[in-house]
């Protein structure tokens, strides 16, 4: 007999996500809660105490883990193929969203599931309901539950699009305070002595909680949400600046939650203020780059500047004259200027992004679904039949028919079933390395090279690539950032980093090598870009450029694809970045050949 789950009042600290929780479980409309944090931070402790709750509000209520390898027919459900081979009975078998009606719905890692499974899960958590046209399947059937999502962040992003499905979102951090951490660990080490026991200890507390979850559940029908707090919400989420309706929907179905957890019959602000802390911090990250998160000084005078009682706002004071200078008649200082052209120096702040041209790998790869290159997977459009099940994805169903017939068999057998060949778009690991050496370190190129950078980052985000991100400079390659998918994190590093000194090219290089070989290891279908930014100069150290040659040859014997950007800004330009890509049999662009409009301003030239 398995171990009882640990008590949800047995948690220690994280009030915002047990309440975010215990309001989904109020109101399951909200659209589930993604928590958000490092690892080891309860989150999934979290999730299995709040389903075993729920069992006493709703006794058929219960907990399905849907796996990141999971796919679409196990998620939705399919034609239930030995009922078809065995009665001729066209029938349907359900999947893990069927399972999950009236429980909960649990995504560990669901940064790390594929985009069309995100969209089929949010997508039956908003209406309730699940509908299937695949195979000569027309089916639906109620799917309502509490959708729970877990990540760790610096393991990749959620697209914002996807982000912004979930209702709320909490982030969850281990406290510094001694305090809390030795309780923390005192709850643990007592559990873990005696599960059954322990969990006895707290079984009342965990009953009054689901008592009080069911009478919240029984009277958030009936609570009232005012004109006046509704306008509230719409000039709210209008001051946040947030995309679309689905804000101040979120918002407001979390205020009559609230409301009705803590057994009020109308909602006020202190609801509202609540609902926003919840649901507005993630929707107002409007690129892969920006901070999450929601300052309360600000939400606290957008709530003041919401309220319908309160007056205009008094007129700014004027400026003092003498052209805004201290008022204590100072001078204002001045940075220092220069620096030593050996000592290191940060990076200058990169320049405008833009959108890149698309740059591939060459081949057919089957490798995860993405945007980027050309691959075999389940998420590409139909080619092709085949027998060998291992190189298909789902069922062909006409193949399969029509083997039958050619079999002479009214009713197909297995021998007779035939698997869908697709061909799609894959995500790549894309491996930056940057030049970060003296030769490179002029303010007004390092700050291009920095823009052209987070630009193929910001397309490597888009396209569900994996990144990882390498400098060279002085006497070594460093990497800066392990690969992830998180382009938040790989922006920050790729704005923070030392410049100066010699450049060992080939030090960068072998980075590289390295980082392509020990992925390769954890995904052998992941094929690899190495993105090298660079002049083409190789300094330091006997044979600079011999040894640079020789590191590019590994890299190829590894078979990673790669892309030499050209990085010289002189005049009288020595073409070292061109013998480089010739060692790495890879395609030479000029820095501002990365913009995806320069083939239209070229043919504009032209003209």
């Amino acid at each position: 007999m398995s171990a009882p789950a640990f008590p949800f009042s047995a948690i220690v600290g994280h009030d915002q996500l047990r309440l975010a929780l215990i309001l989904c479980s109020v109101r399951p409309e909200i659209g589930g809660v993604l928590i958000r944090g490092e690892k080891g931070t309860a989150k999934s402790t979290a999730v299995r105490a709040l389903a075993a709750v729920l069992t006493e509000v709703d006794a058929g209520a219960r907990l399905v883990e849907l796996p990141i390898g999971a796919t679409e027919d196990r998620v939705v459900g399919s034609l239930d193929l030995q009922k078809v081979l065995r009665d001729g009975e066209h029938a349907f078998s359900p999947g893990l969203l069927a399972r999950a009606h009236g429980g909960v719905l649990y995504v560990d890692e669901v940064n790390l599931l594929h985009d069309h499974l995100v969209d089929i899960m949010l997508d039956a958590a908003a209406m309730g309901r699940v509908h299937i046209e695949r195979d000569g399947i027309s089916h639906s059937h109620e799917s309502r539950f509490v959708l729970i999502g877990t990540m760790n962040p610096e393991e990749g992003e959620l697209r914002p699009q996807l982000l912004d499905r979930f209702g709320l979102t909490v982030d969850v951090h281990a406290s510094r305070d001694v305090a809390v951490r030795s309780e923390v660990i005192r709850q643990r080490l007592a559990y873990e002595a005696d599960p059954a026991g322990f969990a006895a200890l707290h079984a009342g507390q965990d009953s009054e909680l689901a008592a009080r979850i069911a009478a919240a559940r029984a009277r958030v029908a009936a609570v009232v949400l005012p004109d006046a707090e509704l306008n509230r919400i719409a000039a709210l989420c209008a001051a946040f600046d947030v995309d679309g309706m689905r804000a101040d929907l979120v918002v407001a179905r979390t205020a009559v939650a609230h409301a009705a957890w803590r057994g009020a019959e109308v909602v006020e602000q202190q609801d509202i203020r609540v609902a926003a802390e919840l649901a507005l911090p993630h929707r107002r990250r409007r690129d892969p780059f920006d901070d999450p998160g929601l300052d309360p000084a600000q939400l606290d005078e957008a709530l003041a500047a919401a309220d319908p009682e309160s007056g205009p706002e008094p007129e700014p004071e004027p400026d003092p004259p003498g052209g805004g200078e201290p008022s204590d008649g100072s001078p204002q200082s001045s940075a220092p200027q220069g620096t030593s052209s050996s000592a290191p120096r940060p990076a200058a702040p990169p320049s405008a992004t833009f959108r890149t041209r698309a740059l591939t790998v060459p081949g057919v790869g089957e490798g995860n679904p993405g945007r980027r290159s050309r691959a075999r997977n389940r998420s590409g459009a139909v080619v092709g039949a085949t027998d060998a099940p291992e190189q298909g994805h789902g069922l062909h169903l006409f193949a399969t028919v029509l083997t039958a017939a050619g079999n002479r068999r009214l009713r197909p057998q297995p021998e007779d079933i035939r698997r869908a060949i697709r061909v799609g778009r894959e995500g790549n690991l894309v491996i930056f390395v940057v030049d970060a050496s003296g030769s490179m370190a002029a303010r007004d190129r390092m700050s291009a090279v920095s823009g052209a950078a987070l630009s193929l980052l910001r397309d490597a985000y888009q396209r569900r690539d994996k990144v990882a991100v390498i400098t060279f400079r002085q006497d070594g390659a460093r990497e800066l950032l392990p690969p992830t998918t998180s382009a938040h994190i790989a922006s920050r590093r790729l704005t923070r980093f030392d410049t100066g000194g010699t450049t060992p090219l080939a030090q960068g290089l072998l980075a590289a090598r390295d980082v392509v070989v020990r992925e390769r290891v954890r995904d052998r279908t992941r094929r690899p870009l190495v993105v090298v930014l660079t002049d083409g100069r190789a300094t330091g150290g006997p044979d600079p450029l011999g040894r640079s040659r020789s590191a590019a040859r590994r890299l190829v014997a590894e078979g990673a694809a790669a892309v030499v950007v050209d990085c010289e800004t002189s005049y009288v330009r020595l073409g070292l970045a061109a013998d480089l890509a010739e060692n790495l049999e890879a395609p030479l662009l000029q820095l501002e050949q990365l913009r995806a409009d320069y083939l239209a301003q070229a043919v504009r030239r032209a003209a």
